[in-house]
């Protein structure tokens, strides 16, 4: 059977957890929460760059002991990376919210997208949910693998394997306690 994606440079998590100061302490926890081998994208974009550095810093202190991958944004490279942004090492990710979007960070050259919001979201207040149906129609012409970001958790995920959905992420889905 052919891979629908090809296969990115640098080992591709399939669980991420994307950071930022709303997350204040319960971050710290929220890594714990991760598989190991997990993906962590350290954004923090509303603290200023030497708090962001301290930020990613501890974070890459937590990762190495836990088997993380870790990339920056936002001005930040982390070890694993960098999201948004230009490294030239390890994998490069992209935000994408519409098709003009992911056709951009395809042709930039990145090994992976969130596309996102699939669900409503606290971090798009307002914003509209994509959907199953028309996140499935944004992935179709996606030639990198394709990271479902918005409202989601393990179980959504479920739902968007059979379109070929590479992996998730979440912020409150790692913050949330488990019942």
């Amino acid at each position: 059977m052919r891979r629908r994606h090809p296969l990115p440079r640098v080992c591709l998590p399939r669980v991420w957890m994307m950071t930022d100061e709303r997350m204040g302490d319960a971050l710290w926890n929220a890594l714990a929460r991760l598989p190991r081998g997990a993906g962590v994208v350290v954004r923090h974009y509303g603290l200023p760059l030497v708090e962001r550095r301290a930020v990613l810093a501890r974070v890459e202190r937590i990762a190495r002991a836990r088997g993380l991958v870790v990339l920056g944004a936002g001005g930040l490279v982390g070890s694993g990376g960098v999201h948004n942004g230009r490294a030239s090492r390890g994998l490069r990710t992209a935000a994408a919210h519409d098709r003009a979007e992911i056709v951009a960070a395809v042709r930039a050259g990145v090994d992976a997208v969130f596309v996102s919001p699939v669900f409503a979201t606290r971090s798009h207040v307002g914003a509209r949910g994509l959907g199953v149906v028309r996140f499935g129609l944004l992935m179709r012409g996606a030639r990198v693998p394709v990271i479902a970001l918005g409202g989601m958790d393990a179980r959504r995920v479920r739902r968007l394997r059979a379109m070929g959905v590479w992996g998730w992420a979440g912020i409150d889905a790692w913050v949330k306690r488990r019942r």
